[in-house]
């Protein structure tokens, strides 16, 4: 009997393994799991400027979240196909039909990795492009799932699954890049200037907004919670750092009035930017210094004023602020809005520490 079991586990190991290797599993990009690979703890990337330029390669840091993070980051369907290598039904993903011109980014992480020019009508039902923004954004592994030899194609930063390319496709490359819409966000092109969104996090939330509220061009504000994993968290929860939100401010602004990179200079003038978790009194991770960008440029707008506050040795020790894509906004209870206005303002320190 003793003999028969030890037989029945090798058999169920090797039918793991055997498993493991056809599919080419894997969960780069996530803490959790015994099949976790580590991944890098920076990759090289481009990113893209206001006016859709590419930037120099960067080195920026690998996207690691457990999968409650990723769950409260994406929809199912997102999750589904980005973090669990699904595919989506053909003709059904919301960009299969998309015409407008504009950049596609990894829902996961922002980080943009198709233009429109680059898209065509495969009649796949799936999302083509004959060629990414930058070779560097995208990295390509061999997937030997359901009996086929396939190149697989995820986001470099985070791990995303995005599908796979093919070597059917129109000149100038042959190649046709087939991706699933829900590992895809758009943001369409728009040369008129519009209002847009911004959301920092520099501490207390009550000081953050009362600075941002009185830059003219800064047309509405208001304060709540984010890049945490609880859904709809409270203030009391906030505080007790089980959430992983920060307290922030959500501005709309007009940039023909003020612009970004404007704001990013307040943001870096309210706070202290090398306190890792803390501003003077108020310590924990919901006091963490961040900035949530909601487009590729502004990403590549903040890595490039924290490269040149660092070059120019203006701190005299490193800037520890976090980039990372805005996810859910959760807003603030009402009492917390407008709270410096309500209550004579003054409530957060303006630091001296260069």
């Amino acid at each position: 009997m003793k003999s028969f079991i030890i037989q029945a586990l090798v058999l169920v190991g090797l039918v793991f393994i055997s498993f493991v290797v056809l599919t080419g599993a894997r969960t780069f990009g996530s803490k959790a799991g015994p099949m976790t690979q580590q991944p890098p703890e920076n990759v090289t990337v481009r990113l893209l400027t206001a006016d859709g330029s590419l930037t120099d390669p960067s080195s920026v840091p690998t996207i690691v979240k457990s999968e409650e993070e990723w769950r409260a980051r994406l929809t199912p369907e997102q999750y589904a196909v980005a973090r669990s290598q699904g595919t989506e039904r053909p003709f059904c993903g919301i960009f299969h039909d998309n015409h407008k011109t504009g950049v596609y980014s990894c829902v996961g992480c922002g980080l943009p990795l198709f233009r429109s020019d680059a898209k065509f009508d495969s009649g796949t039902g799936w999302p083509s492009f004959f060629q990414p923004v930058a070779e560097e954004n995208i990295a390509k592994e061999t997937d030997l799932s359901h009996g086929m030899d396939r190149s697989e194609i995820h986001c470099v930063r985070c791990g995303s699954h995005l599908g796979h390319v093919f070597t059917d496709g129109p000149p100038p490359t042959g190649l046709r890049y087939c991706i699933n819409s829900a590992s895809l966000t758009f943001q369409e092109t728009d040369p008129k200037p519009r209002a847009e969104i911004a959301i920092f996090a520099a501490g207390c939330f009550w000081g953050i907004e009362e600075a941002f509220a009185k830059v003219k061009g800064v047309t509405l504000t208001e304060v709540g919670y984010s890049g945490g994993r609880t859904q709809n968290p409270t203030y009391e929860q906030v505080c007790s750092h089980t959430t992983g939100h920060a307290e922030v401010v959500r501005l709309e602004f007009d940039p023909s009035i003020v612009s970004y990179s404007r704001l990013l200079e307040l943001f870096f003038e309210i706070h202290d930017p090398t306190s890792l978790d803390r501003q003077g009194f108020d310590i924990g991770d919901n006091y963490r210094s961040a900035i949530f960008f909601t487009s590729p440029s502004q990403e590549a707008a903040a890595r490039r004023a924290i490269a040149t506050l660092e070059e120019t040795g203006k701190y005299r020790r490193t800037i520890v602020t976090q980039v990372e894509l805005a996810g859910p906004f959760y807003r603030a209870e009402e009492y917390h809005q407008q709270y410096a206005a309500k209550h004579g303002g003054g409530f957060c320190h303006v630091p001296s520490f260069r």
